[in-house]
């Protein structure tokens, strides 16, 4: 039966599988941001046409997306996230954007630790992750010093120079110009200040490889038939994984978009990489 999101490249990996997963071509999809296509998992598709396809998918998976990354991930997004938190270099007083903020956990966090002289603004291009994270904040008693606001990450609504930190937390695999994003949180943030990008990446344990395609493709899929009776939005996260830039490539971007002591972190042997600049 064909994907409700399209025909896709074989999820399937071997010897004689060469889609867009073949490095040749995956430097292709991803550096080419002048191309009238662009990769939406492992199908090309039209460049205005990604937004609405990646909104669609994070419309299904809004509702049980925080119970997701905890059995995806065995809770160790928390752990990630975490660390992430741990390096903003934010203080009492200060603002901060966290652009793709979804359910709110790095806003949450973000929240702390400017206090209440501080402001953050919880952002993302989709209005239902938002809501959700919205609802969290609230549960939470956080909501006097957040601001809720649905953004494009490529053209966000910030004045230059205005941020202490800005965070982007497993949401830029999803751009479509990545490069655009980075160039705007770096616009956005002010001079002494940091940008952060926490995502999946390249492993660099080349024995786990195989397991960790397995758990990918097959179990990931089946967790989300499982939990959330849709296995096409978990097939297409994981093939975005793939699509994203590795670590020096992720790097270089950041270096361009004007950040500079540009570095990366790798978690979980490569699972995760967080990368941090600083502007200047």
């Amino acid at each position: 039966m064909p994907s409700r999101f399209g025909r896709r490249a074989p999820t399937h990996l071997d010897g004689n599988t060469r889609d867009l997963r073949d490095e040749s071509t995956y430097n292709c999809t991803v550096n080419n941001e002048n191309s009238d296509t662009t990769h939406f998992g492992f199908e090309q598709v039209a460049r205005e046409a990604k937004a609405g396809r990646v909104r669609e998918v994070f419309d299904s998976v809004a509702a049980n997306y925080d119970i997701m990354n905890d059995l995806m991930s065995g809770g160790m997004h928390r752990l990630w996230k975490a660390f992430m938190l741990a390096r903003t270099g934010l203080r009492p007083g200060q603002q901060a954007l966290d652009v793709a903020g979804g359910t709110g956990d790095i806003t949450i966090g973000l929240a702390r630790q400017v206090g209440s002289r501080g402001h953050v603004f919880h952002t993302d291009i989709n209005e239902a992750m938002l809501q959700v994270g919205s609802d969290r904040l609230l549960d939470k008693g956080i909501g006097s010093n957040v601001t809720s606001r649905v953004a494009n990450a490529e053209e966000l609504p910030f004045e230059n120079n205005s941020m202490h930190c800005v965070t982007i937390a497993f949401g830029l695999r999803n751009v479509t110009d990545k490069q655009q994003a980075l160039n705007e949180m770096a616009r956005v943030c002010k001079p002494g200040g940091r940008v952060l990008v926490l995502e999946f990446s390249r492993l660099v344990v080349k024995w786990l490889e195989p397991v960790y395609d397995t758990y990918s493709f097959k179990v990931l899929p089946a967790l989300g038939k499982l939990v959330a009776d849709d296995a096409d939005s978990y097939r297409y996260l994981a093939e975005s994984i793939r699509m994203h830039p590795d670590q020096e490539t992720l790097r270089a971007m950041m270096e361009q978009a004007g950040l500079e002591d540009c570095r990366y972190h790798n978690l979980s042997g490569g699972i995760v990489a967080l990368h941090s600049g600083n502007k200047y």
